[in-house]
């Protein structure tokens, strides 16, 4: 088989021209990440078509079309659409009520919402049919400001190169707050404490993560923004 993609935790393989295999090196979630796209694409919500699972293998739809990571890199100067599309993500997500065998992560007093909890822009691939949310490892049921706190500190400890760079993910990070109905800066400081267990991380994304945790403010509890409020700006 021909290994098409290569991430932290999994592999992924052509099989035709319709499929791909993607495959965990340590196993994983793979039934219920499967049943939750599943889910989801009954929902409306753009993810992979799931074909087969057995094991630590999923036989998935095979997707044309760069990551959004990938188009940053070329259009650099689409950083503000693309950030806004990455927020109406987020939206469109948090619109679903989480199902009651989804994991409860940063749970909610009542109100859990699906979370992805790694959705940065290397997890969605631009198609022809528009955006695909892939990777749902990760994915839980809580508090959308917790998702969207995720991605925030997902992409404020990559490792990139160079101050245009950094620059642009500046940039990024600001328009995925611009695209998005929630506020993630009450639980960025939880999204920081969870994001340092990943076993993948490198020492300078761990160094970078560190400090948001110990300015997390004592006492800061779990306060949910009123559906369909404004962002600050």
């Amino acid at each position: 088989m021909e290994l098409i993609a290569r991430g932290r935790d999994a592999d992924v393989y052509a099989l035709d021209e319709s499929r791909v295999l993607r495959r965990y090196r340590r196993g994983g979630p793979t039934e219920r990440e499967a049943r939750l796209m599943t889910h989801l694409a009954g929902c409306g919500y753009p993810v992979p078509k799931v074909y087969e699972v057995t094991g630590t293998d999923m036989v998935l739809e095979r997707l044309t079309g760069p990551t959004m990571l990938e188009a940053l890199a070329r259009r650099p100067w689409q950083v503000g659409s693309l950030g806004r599309a990455l927020g109406g993500l987020h939206d469109r997500l948090h619109a679903l009520p989480a199902p009651q065998w989804l994991p409860r992560r940063f749970a909610t007093a009542g109100d859990d919402r699906v979370l992805h909890l790694d959705l940065h822009p290397g997890n969605v691939l631009l198609t022809g049919r528009g955006p695909v949310v892939i990777d749902w490892s990760n994915a839980g049921a809580g508090d959308p400001a917790a998702d969207v706190a995720m991605t925030m500190v997902t992409v404020g400890s990559a490792e990139v190169p160079g101050l245009t760079v950094r620059l642009g993910r500046s940039l990024l990070t600001h328009s995925i707050r611009k695209g998005c109905r929630t506020d993630p800066r009450p639980l960025l400081g939880d999204a920081a404490e969870a994001k340092l267990t990943d076993p993948n991380l490198r020492p300078a994304e761990a160094a970078w993560l560190r400090p948001r945790v110990d300015d997390r403010p004592r006492g800061l509890g779990r306060p949910r923004r009123p559906r369909g409020a404004s962002m600050p700006p």
